[in-house]
């Protein structure tokens, strides 16, 4: 979850669809467990804490600052099919050549999230949910970049799995897919500031206008405890048998009420590694960017992320209305 990341769902939906059976904890799709991604979300609609997310990165300022943020974000089910999310950063901004002290922080705004799991096909691995996001304006600091405004972003989740490839492609099961499109609505259009001109003494102003913008985003990835499970034990070590390496892609692109931000596109590619245990996991990726309006260097993101659904199945990881959920560890099922 990385910065203003949104993560998503439509409360509405839920109202009717309260299940009063026992459920399953995390998001398991047939054989394919799907986990936390640091970059975008995944699918799934769980009961998680993500405690800390830790990432350092160089800005696509001109001049480049150096950002390091450390944030949080938990997730409550409703119901066995319905999420929420509350989350925030604190960042801290240092100028380039400032003395180490120098620079701003605060916390960035806090971004309320509602998540409803439309569609699950455990044949064939596939699973889709939608969403909206809510950046409460106001609620961060002006000096690392809050905006006073609130932001909307309906977005789509989907993951795909690939073990229902045929035994020629046997190898490609461990394989899958996870992507979500947003898309982000400012509460605001413009905003205008005024000042006085040294030299002549007269009024200006300058306005600045809030693009709505297109995030997108995807990953890849290939799932170790797939591959010993379902497809081949090759008697690798346990700590092997654990991984699933990754790419992320998160991209955004401003693509209405663009006069003044342009249409460029601008994002990171996150090549990693998670690492899988019954109760958490564990995940680490560089962040390159891809271009320099993204930023200037490479940087990394680290991630701590419990389970609260195998931790706790019938007290804070289970659904407010229906049963105890039953511990559902990706090694019991893939």
């Amino acid at each position: 979850m990385f910065i203003r990341h949104a993560r998503a769902a439509l409360p509405g939906l839920a109202v009717a669809l309260i299940p009063f059976s026992v459920s399953t904890a995390h998001e398991i799709v047939g054989n394919r467990f799907f986990p936390a991604t640091l970059g975008i979300d995944d699918p799934g609609v769980n009961d998680e804490l993500s405690l800390p997310t830790v990432s350092s990165f160089h800005t696509g300022d001109d001049p480049s600052f150096r950002q390091r943020d450390f944030s949080g974000e938990f997730s409550k089910r409703i119901t066995e099919a319905f999420a929420i999310s509350i989350g925030s950063t604190y960042s801290f901004l240092h100028p380039p050549g400032g003395p180490t002290g120098t620079g701003a922080h605060g916390f960035q705004n806090v971004d309320t999230t509602f998540k409803y799991r439309v569609f699950k096909d455990a044949e064939h691995e596939f699973v889709m949910s939608v969403g909206l996001s809510v950046e409460w304006g106001g609620t961060g600091a002006d000096s690392v970049g809050a905006d006073p405004f609130n932001t909307y972003t309906p977005t789509v989740y989907f993951g795909k799995g690939f073990g229902d490839l045929p035994d020629t492609l046997s190898w490609l099961r461990p394989v899958a897919v996870t992507g979500q499109v947003g898309y982000a609505i400012p509460g605001r259009r413009s905003t205008t500031t005024f000042g006085v001109d040294p030299d002549s003494g007269e009024m200006t102003s300058d306005t600045q206008f809030h693009p709505n913008v297109l995030n997108w985003g995807a990953t890849i990835q290939y799932s170790m405890p797939y591959l010993k499970s379902a497809v081949v034990d090759l008697g690798l070590p346990d700590f092997v048998n654990r991984m699933i390496p990754l790419v992320e892609a998160t991209l955004q692109t401003p693509i209405a009420n663009t006069l003044t931000s342009g249409t460029m596109t601008t994002g990171t590619i996150n090549p990693g590694v998670l690492w899988v245990g019954n109760t958490y996991q564990l995940g680490v990726e560089a962040l390159i960017p891809i271009n320099r309006q993204s930023g200037t260097r490479v940087g990394v993101i680290g991630q701590l992320h419990l389970y609260l659904d195998d931790i706790d199945p019938r007290g804070i990881g289970r659904p407010l209305f229906g049963g105890p959920v039953q511990p559902a560890s990706p090694f019991a099922r893939n």
